[in-house]
């Protein structure tokens, strides 16, 4: 079963202070206690969502109850530092996304912990569709409209993202770049204060994932233009992938993964991997995923995992650089 963690009587730091190096018994007979799955963002968001999908089955897999700590705060640089320098022995996981593995180590030389060398990636557990938005009252209706928008009302257009360096933020520049249209950079402090004001109206477009603008999309107070995925989204049929429109280098889909720390087993990263991959292809989960507005990804394996996380670190470094993006001195 899953178990949150306010239910739970043992704290995580006192068993991670007990624990020991893990031995190759340890690994052949993984695992025999409660899993904790850190979630380095507060509940309710698409990283959330994506770690307590996996939970409840991968616990049932396991035998083993999986304790989900939501370790929210400095752009989820707490909870995976808290992961980073936790035991190797397969107890403590995350939930791993783009804005901690990928985007803020691009970003950030200051961040407490290290996305590659501090991490042993298990698997993709889910993939999120990234879509351009614009507030549904503008009189812009596909992309081609908006191009023609904006080069006819040069100033008018002020896109949100969810901070200076952000995946909005880096996309929206590169979206600003190739296909020549003129917009001003708004920054928020998260994507949720900026969704607000661009339903208001006081911005007019952002980028963001599907998930979290899936309703208002629906609703017609938001207006899709564009989908950053390998295929159309079932949610949204008749909204063009970026590779339709010609703009390939913007259709980076976002994700989320399981991680352990460095140097954890491979026989208990394996099973971990195996077991993930058996409830992600079974057909009954893959409909709850797609009802959640996620992508039922790939079979990644732990090399391919790693693989991806750095040559996308370089890719949005080499946007940064490009666009001369720098995060502002503390």
């Amino acid at each position: 079963m899953t178990i949150d963690r306010r239910h739970f009587i043992t704290s995580t730091a006192a068993g991670i202070a007990s624990l020991g190096l893990p031995s190759l018994g340890a690994a052949a007979t993984y695992p025999t206690k409660a899993i904790t799955l850190v979630v380095p963002f507060a509940a309710g968001g698409a990283v959330d969502v994506s770690g307590r999908l996996i939970a409840e089955p991968l616990s049932r897999a396991l035998g083993q109850p999986i304790v989900i700590d939501n370790r929210g705060g400095a752009g989820g640089a707490i909870g995976s530092a808290l992961v980073a320098k936790a035991p190797p022995d397969g107890y403590t996981l995350i939930v791993t996304s783009q804005s901690t593995h990928v985007v803020s180590p691009a970003m950030n030389p200051k961040l407490p912990y290290d996305a590659v060398e501090d991490f042993q990636p298990i698997t993709l557990i889910g993939r999120l569709a990234n879509v351009l938005v614009v507030n549904g009252a503008l009189p812009i209706k596909t992309f081609d409209d908006l191009v023609k928008y904006a080069r006819a009302n040069p100033g008018a257009l002020n896109y949100a993202s969810a901070g200076k360096g952000s995946v909005s933020h880096l996309s929206m520049e590169l979206l600003k770049n190739q296909a020549n249209i003129p917009m001003t950079h708004i920054p928020y402090r998260g994507a949720g204060v900026a969704l607000n004001d661009l339903l208001s109206g006081q911005v007019q477009l952002t980028w963001n994932n599907l998930s979290s603008n899936l309703t208002q999309i629906q609703s017609g107070k938001l207006r899709a233009l564009a989908v950053a995925s390998p295929t159309r989204v079932p949610q949204l049929p008749d909204v063009p992938t970026f590779d339709e429109l010609k703009l390939p280098d913007l259709n980076l889909s976002s994700w989320n993964g399981l991680a352990a720390p460095a140097k954890t087993p491979d026989a208990v990263v394996n099973r971990l991997y195996q077991e993930t991959r058996k409830i992600i292809n079974d057909k009954g989960n893959q409909a709850l995923w797609v009802e959640k507005g996620l992508i039922i990804p790939e079979d990644i394996s732990p090399v391919a995992y790693r693989k991806e996380i750095v040559e996308r670190i370089k890719f949005y470094q080499r946007i940064a650089k490009d666009n001369k993006i720098e995060l502002d001195a503390n």
